[in-house]
């Protein structure tokens, strides 16, 4: 089998010298100086100094010269208080992000980041490197057209102590390479522009990424079989027939790792490579940015990366990544069409606009028969998606919403992938799907079993979140598998459409954080027994 194909953006070196001569900078990223263990004297030594004459120093970053140090340079980012009600972990995150913008700009090509073990959040190490990697991402479209920018830096050091080298080394900086890798791709594919990431060049990216892997790919792209066993995905695709470098690719996914397997996941990321509306067009301005509508297929084969590079035991990985274009023109679908599921359900278009769970709802019926028929060892269902601006109005940015069906309520996933973001800086609220968005999507006339959408924005429409979920579930069939079934099944829907990232600006890869969190740190090989 091959190596893994990594796609870090930077190689990532571990060092227990804060003198090395291979780096040409000091990034100091501490909450303050009393938080800072002896072997860093020299740098509170330098940094009081400072403060006596600037007492901004613990609240922006602060650039010393330091002769001892390599470059002679010394870059504190602070992260100011981390104490109160409203503080969390993201404090480190954004003060590693902060201080590798500021070393960028020094023009520094080999910064050694410092990042000392915290008593309050035992992950900041971990945070703090992912952040700096996070910054010093390239979009691959960048990499392609000039040689010259592939990376932004030589090397990354990353400083540990004597003591700690070992499980800095075999531990903290494995994952971190496979949660990065992952993460990178994610970016790739999210945040490219509707040409470089249509439907057939990211199934050829995937193809050739997991080439010879862990992951098995199999690319679904013909007419005839989308029309059949995916109606709902099919539809939304017709208006691209003429076009076939738009053509839609359903890339199913597949990764069994060693030993029994004791779980199953099963994803299925929403890939629109780019939302017109359809008929239902997205006017007065409202179109840019949504090459951005595939994050949840990212982040789904940004997972699939994850678990190459990590090679995690007992645990087997479904995946589909429902790559599709709404374009409109003569052959696309309208509002009104009533259009039969996979799962034998009649659903009258209310919206064309409202693609994304006409993509996903087939697959995932995919995922249901599957579970059931092969009889997969304890299945969770998931589908992961920039699905409504309503998420954001709810929310507001930065925050990924899930919410559980019955059997995943009654196993507390949500409030799972709750604490594992929590942990890690890839932060979730919490929704619930209601008898109310049942009813919202049931049939309005004897024609049609269900109504995909009304004709009004979600930011517009009470509930304009939970409602997709609750259409998804019965649309799939997944409602006869519910508490109240002989053989339940978990389904979580995971809206990114506030934590995918800024637009303009560089895609995050939520939620690989957090899943991979919640569901591989006990799996990795490591030399020593610790926590992701």
């Amino acid at each position: 089998m091959a190596a893994p194909r990594l796609t870090l953006p930077c190689p990532v070196a571990v060092t227990t010298d804060l003198r090395n001569a291979d780096y040409d900078c000091v990034l100091l990223v501490a909450e303050n100086l009393d938080s800072l263990p002896s072997e860093l004297a020299v740098l509170i030594n330098h940094v009081s100094k400072l403060r006596e004459v600037d007492k901004s120093v613990d609240n922006e970053v602060s650039v010393l010269r330091v002769d001892e140090l390599p470059g002679k340079r010394l870059v504190f980012s602070p992260t100011g208080p981390i104490n109160r009600d409203q503080d969390d972990i993201r404090r480190f995150q954004d003060a590693a992000v902060s201080g590798i913008k500021k070393v960028l700009r020094m023009g520094s090509k080999s910064p050694l980041l410092v990042v000392p073990s915290n008593s309050l959040y035992e992950d900041t190490r971990l945070v703090s490197l992912l952040a700096a990697l996070h910054a010093l991402y390239v979009p691959i479209e960048v990499r392609e057209a000039d040689k010259t920018r592939v990376t932004k830096v030589d090397t990354l050091g990353f400083w540990t102590t004597e003591t700690s080298r070992e499980e800095t080394e075999n531990v903290l900086l494995k994952v971190a390479t496979g949660v990065e890798s992952g993460r990178a791709v994610a970016r790739d594919i999210g945040g490219s522009d509707p040409e470089r990431m249509a439907a057939p060049r990211v199934a050829e990216y995937v193809q050739e990424l997991f080439a010879g892997s862990a992951v098995q790919v199999n690319v679904i792209s013909d007419f005839e079989t989308l029309e059949r066993d995916f109606p709902l995905l099919a539809a939304v695709n017709r208006a691209t027939r003429a076009v076939p470098r738009h053509h839609a690719r359903l890339i199913q996914l597949d990764y069994t790792g060693h030993g029994e397997i004791d779980t199953t996941l099963m994803i299925v990321g929403k890939g629109v490579t780019y939302d017109t509306g359809g008929a239902d067009i997205k006017a007065g301005g409202f179109m840019a940015g949504m090459h951005r509508d595939k994050c949840g297929a990212a982040a789904t084969a940004g997972f699939f990366q994850t678990l190459n590079i990590l090679r995690p035991k007992g645990i087997r990985v479904i995946g589909s990544m429902c790559m599709v274009r709404n374009s409109v023109g003569a052959e696309c679908y309208v509002s009104d069409e009533i259009i039969t599921s996979r799962a034998g359900k009649r659903i009258r278009i209310g919206n064309t606009d409202a693609e994304g769970r006409m993509a996903m709802t087939d697959p995932l019926c995919l995922m249901k028969e599957r579970a059931v028929k092969e009889n997969l060892v304890n299945p969770y269902l998931f589908t992961i998606a920039t699905l409504t601006g309503h998420a954001i109005r709810a929310m507001g940015p930065s925050y990924s919403i899930v919410m559980d069906n019955g059997p995943a309520r009654k196993d507390m996933v949500a409030q799972k992938l709750f604490a594992a973001g929590e942990k890690l800086a890839d932060p979730f609220e919490i929704s619930t799907i209601r008898r109310e968005d049942f009813e919202f999507n049931k049939g309005k006339s004897e024609y049609e079993d269900l109504l995909q959408a009304n004709n009004a924005p979600s930011t517009m429409t009470n509930r304009g979140h939970q409602v997709p979920a609750a259409f998804m579930i019965e649309a799939s069939g997944l409602e006869k598998h519910g508490i109240d079934s002989a053989t339940p099944l978990r389904y979580s829907h995971i809206d990114i459409a506030g934590s995918s990232g800024p637009f303009p600006g560089i895609p995050t890869g939520a939620p690989i954080v957090a899943l991979a969190k919640a569901f591989l740190s006990t799996r990795i090989s490591r030399d020593r027994d610790t926590h992701l």
